[in-house]
């Protein structure tokens, strides 16, 4: 019985926690490699893209729920989501027009580009700042538990209660569905073709009649997309707070460059090495170990590798040795 606790506290506190973490990265990553494989830069501004898209997407959700429109046990923001998709759509190529298209035309290096990234990264950080303020903002609603803990409780006789959240639940099987999707138009459609042949050899495309405005502009909407699908989801799961987004693009890159930036398989494996990296260092095994030792065994601290204030130097470390000994990531990416 004492095993059957310990695994259920596994599934609570490390697998499925760890799971719904990594869809988001997984995501959040394929944003990025996407950017990467295509327009050739490293794109600083995704995490707040992701926030952007976010924002947008809470916004319209309270109007919903004010409204008195909801989707019973499914949070509401599942209803506004593709109008944050298409706000942050429009939003990116706005961007691209005003900003990227100039130094495409000049053929500037991605270093440079890069850097204007980081620009464009703190004006979208400013206005979703002053259009939704600095301060956590949860906008889950419906259904709180997939599974009510009680119930499992009583059904089991375990001591220890199993509790999916609606949002992980959500999380995973959202996740499974874009990569699905994103897959099958990367493979299938005549526009998916045309971008997999831009990325191979840009000039070779262009002799083929390939349209590189058309690549570009739905690199972006497809990028802007899963960053806000990423991101609500992230919010559902968490909270919302602007800055947070900020602090995922390490975690993110990381999750791209270990998988092998360039490679959307790798960023989906990334996410999920970076998130169960993240989860299982910072995680306190106590409850697990006290359930599988002998009571005079049970230990009395929390048995944690590392405090959660340093989950972020995880994917740090990670990073660093991912680019000192594979630079090429686990799936061959692009060399940085």
């Amino acid at each position: 019985m004492d095993i059957l606790n310990a695994l259920v506290a596994f599934l609570n506190f490390v697998f499925i926690p760890g799971l719904a973490y990594g869809a988001q990265l997984a995501l959040g990553a394929l944003g990025v490699t996407l950017i990467y494989g295509i327009l050739r830069f490293s794109n600083f501004a995704h995490g707040d893209t992701m926030a952007f898209g976010t924002m947008v997407t809470i916004l319209l959700t309270w109007a919903f729920q004010s409204a008195g429109i909801g989707l019973g046990p499914l949070p509401t923001a599942l209803l506004a989501l593709p109008f944050g998709i298409a706000a942050t759509a429009a939003f990116v190529l706005a961007t691209d027009r005003m900003v990227y298209r100039f130094y495409r035309r000049q053929k500037a290096t991605p270093t440079l580009v890069v850097i204007v990234s980081l620009g464009v990264m703190f004006v979208m950080n400013g206005i979703v700042r002053l259009i939704i303020g600095v301060e956590d903002q949860n906008f889950a609603d419906g259904a709180r538990f997939l599974i009510n803990p009680q119930e499992f409780k009583a059904a089991t006789g375990l001591a220890e209660p199993l509790a999916i959240k609606t949002t992980q639940a959500v999380t995973v099987v959202a996740a499974v569905v874009v990569v699905a999707l994103l897959f099958w138009f990367l493979q299938k459609t005549r526009t998916g073709k045309s971008m997999r042949a831009f990325s191979d050899n840009e000039d070779l495309a262009l002799l083929s009649g390939i349209n590189p405005d058309r690549v570009v502009a739905v690199t972006w909407i497809i990028a802007a997309g899963i960053a806000t699908i990423a991101g609500v989801l992230y919010g559902l799961d968490k909270t919302f707070k602007p800055f947070t987004y900020f602090q995922l693009l390490l975690p993110i890159f990381a999750a791209a460059i270990v998988g092998g930036l360039g490679s959307p398989l790798g960023a989906i494996a990334g996410g999920f090495v970076i998130a169960f990296s993240e989860v299982m260092l910072t995680n306190a095994w106590k409850k697990i170990v006290t359930y599988l030792v002998p009571e005079s065994m049970a230990p009395d601290g929390l048995v944690q590798l590392l405090s959660t204030d340093y989950k972020f130097a995880v994917s740090f470390t990670i990073l660093i040795i991912v680019l000192l000994f594979m630079p090429t990531g686990l799936f061959k990416g692009k060399s940085l």
